[in-house]
């Protein structure tokens, strides 16, 4: 499975969509479930898959699926364009 393939599932489970749901648009606050909570639980959940840490200013500017795969890319997690 490709990384961009992980993250959306990552996403899918951690904002409760539908296993088929397209995230790649995705931005925050544009879907009632991603709220701030859901925000954390969603870094949460990226950190774990894989095996990160992302800073303070990096949840801030995670803004969309788009941004959630740059920051892998700077956090040197393969071909992360959308």
């Amino acid at each position: 499975m490709s990384h961009l393939e992980r993250l959306r599932v990552v996403f899918r489970s951690s904002l409760s969509l539908a296993p088929d749901a397209d995230v790649d648009g995705l931005e925050y606050r544009a879907i009632p479930q991603w709220d701030s909570l859901a925000h954390m639980s969603l870094i949460a959940a990226m950190e774990d898959e894989y095996s990160i840490m992302i800073d303070t200013d990096e949840m801030i500017d995670m803004s969309s699926f788009a941004k959630a795969a740059g920051l892998l890319e700077k956090h040197g997690i393969g071909a992360a364009a959308v």
